[in-house]
């Protein structure tokens, strides 16, 4: 007989939970991208505006966003959306939309780069169903995206980039000489490295992109709106945050509490969309054969 399955809850959730429900829910809109994943806004009756500009009632900085990107309206009838001239457009359920278009529950809204959902009512059901969301999104051992989700990520974007004739630019990268960090250190300290670096990463791309874990220490950022220049020196910045980062691992054959030093490199490519590339997989192939020219080439440098 099998386990049920169980999701584990943090005091937060709990919380959220405990103040959900009763008369008056307000619909809301989940966001499904980026390293907020899963953060609701609980939409008031009104009009609401979403963009960077700091008296947006939701305020969101994001390098994709207009300052006043879209506008909803909320009334106890019907919740309505519309660009407000925004350059990168918005989408409802990957259709670009031209006027008002009024949302259903479950409608994906795609604001420049930024993915939500929208639900009637913030109600309990809501919340279960994205934090299980993000379960099966978030890599558990670094925090970052895992695989499918990239992945899913990069059809999107690679599509949406067609359509508009806009940029697209993913970068590759994984840990140079990873396998002897875990024979010298350990798996326990591997898992460290693995971790602070991708968080180090992250912290570098300053909200631009998505990054994920492909598998063990290999890693991938998806790069809407970026041109190759502009991939390529952020591609660096990645590259000289990781060197620069000092990992405290503990010392091997050291007695209980004594600690080493690590200095960690990656090797990364990039690679951007152009007119020859028909799937996702040519431009996911192209960054990948530039992140093992890199290889080759010495490590601890960037493939373009």
């Amino acid at each position: 007989m099998h386990d049920a399955p169980t999701i584990a809850l943090t005091k937060s959730d709990i919380t959220l939970f405990q103040n959900l429900g009763g008369p008056g829910r307000r619909p809301c809109l989940i966001l499904y991208s980026g390293a907020d994943t899963g953060r609701p806004f609980a939409l008031d009756a009104g009009r609401v505006v979403i963009g960077r500009a700091p008296d947006a009632a939701v305020h969101i900085d994001s390098p994709g966003l207009s300052r006043r990107h879209a506008e909803l309206t909320v009334s106890d009838e019907a919740v309505t959306l519309r660009d407000l001239g925004s350059f990168n457009g918005t989408h409802v359920n990957d259709r670009r939309i031209d006027g008002e278009v009024a949302l259903r529950e479950g409608d994906l809204v795609r604001l420049g780069d930024l993915l939500f959902k929208f639900y009637e009512h913030h109600s309990l059901d809501a919340a279960l169903h994205d934090r299980v969301y993000r379960l099966a999104t978030i890599d558990a051992g670094t925090e970052v995206f895992n695989r499918r989700y990239l992945f899913d990520t990069l059809r999107r974007e690679f599509r949406l980039a067609k359509g508009d004739r806009r940029a697209l630019s993913v970068v590759c990268y994984d840990l140079d000489h990873f396998k002897a960090v875990n024979d010298t250190y350990g798996h326990p300290a591997g898992d460290k490295v693995l971790r602070e670096s991708a968080t180090a990463v992250r912290h570098a791309l300053m909200g631009v992109g998505v990054l994920g874990r492909l598998g063990g220490e290999e890693f991938a950022v998806v790069l809407p709106h970026v041109e190759h220049g502009p991939a390529t020196e952020l591609a660096e910045r990645l590259r000289a945050t990781v060197a620069d980062h000092v990992f405290v691992l503990p010392a091997p054959g050291a007695p209980a509490g004594a600690t080493a030093v690590h200095r960690q490199t990656i090797s990364l490519g990039v690679a951007s969309l152009t007119e020859t590339m028909q799937e996702v997989i040519d431009l996911f192939e192209a960054a990948d054969r530039r992140l093992y020219a890199a290889k080759a080439g010495g490590r601890d440098r960037v493939g373009s």
